[in-house]
């Protein structure tokens, strides 16, 4: 590194908020500035960054009548040379079009959402974390309808925002291996919206999770609403398992949510890791036979599934219950090696912020 991007450095961390970045839990932390813009008369306006975080809608908003609502979920971080970027957010972009699409919602163009993610990160980026701290500037774009509905059908207007907030890690004292349900309740249903980031599908998860806690378990491992026979995914992760022969094996259905960072776990797997990776229909039955299994979504990259139990019968994988198994591992240091620059990233997978 030379001087010069030495002091560049040594200014950016110097400008960073008073946090005490090593202590920060998961939780909503109020930054600077937010994106907003507004689709009125069959177009968006500009967009603008303001400072006030309250929203205010009308009470009979289209979000708050018939739960017209999507959203999104990214990070920004500090890599090992101090630059500030964010991951893929091209993808999540595209998931979001998606997303609004089969709400009956104005998709907000792809390249739009990529600038405002820009702007809205450099607007805080005294609120990203350093590098080394464990902690990330968390990204939330979303969107709703919020102009009045009473009859059932789509808002006329609808807002699209971008807020940021600096977490810590999502699991506190390192990662431990959890321990997930097979559950009664159905996360999905085919032809539903469980392969959109839909509001309304986490709302419907919250009982089912809550009753999973009550019971002891971490999580909840949902099946296909059809059959019941085949593993779909947790209400907020998406499945991946380890044979004994090091294929990892990740569920293929149509109501599964799909995963940015599943499919960028996938492609290190086979890329730099050179293993035999495989997306197809994971029945409950053959569960018993993997070797480790894991948990991928955007907070925690991967979370270790130590045992699964179905209504009293107990998979313990041979992975343990004690830390991740070693493919799970491998995958992890190399994803999040490449987020923070330690391992050189695919072509376009880091947009830098600055």
């Amino acid at each position: 590194m030379t001087r010069a991007a030495d002091r560049e450095k040594e200014r950016r961390q110097m400008e960073k908020k008073n946090i005490d970045w090593a202590n920060l839990g998961f939780t909503y932390i109020e930054t600077d500035k937010r994106f907003v813009a507004h689709y009125q008369d069959g177009a968006w306006d500009d967009g603008e960054l303001v400072e006030d975080s309250n929203v205010v809608i009308n009470e009979c908003a289209g979000v708050l009548q018939y739960c017209q609502a999507c959203f999104e979920g990214m990070k920004a971080y500090t890599t090992e040379d101090g630059r500030i970027v964010t991951f893929r957010p091209d993808l999540n972009a595209q998931r979001m079009a998606d997303s609004a699409a089969r709400l009956e919602m104005p998709v907000f163009p792809v390249e739009r959402f990529v600038d405002a993610v820009v702007q809205t990160v450099r607007a805080n980026s005294a609120y990203v974390p350093p590098y080394g701290s464990g902690a990330t500037l968390y990204v939330r774009p979303y969107m709703f309808g919020s102009s009045p509905v009473i009859g059932v059908k789509p808002a006329d207007e609808y807002q699209f925002r971008i807020l940021t907030t600096p977490v810590g890690p999502y699991f506190k004292g390192g990662v431990k291996p959890l321990t997930i349900c097979v559950s009664d309740f159905d996360r999905a249903a085919p032809h539903g919206t469980g392969h959109i980031k839909a509001g309304l599908n986490y709302a419907m998860s919250l009982h089912p999770v809550m009753e999973a806690h009550r019971n002891g378990y971490d999580e909840n491992m949902y099946l296909d609403a059809a059959t019941r026979t085949k593993v779909e995914e947790t209400g907020g992760a998406n499945f991946l398992f380890v044979t004994g022969d090091n294929t990892v094996v990740t569920p293929k259905s149509g109501s599964i949510l799909p995963s940015i960072t599943r499919r960028s776990l996938m492609y290190v797997a086979e890329h730099y890791l050179g293993l035999k990776v495989e997306e197809r229909e994971v029945y409950l039955e053959e569960v018993n036979d993997f070797a480790e299994c894991g948990l991928c979504g955007t907070a925690a990259v991967i979370s270790p599934v130590g045992k699964i139990v179905d209504h009293g019968r107990e998979i313990v994988f041979p992975s343990g219950m004690a830390e991740m198994g070693p493919v799970t591992k491998k995958l992890y240091e190399t994803l999040t090696g490449i987020q923070m620059g330690r391992i050189e990233a695919p072509e376009g997978w880091l947009k830098v912020i600055e």
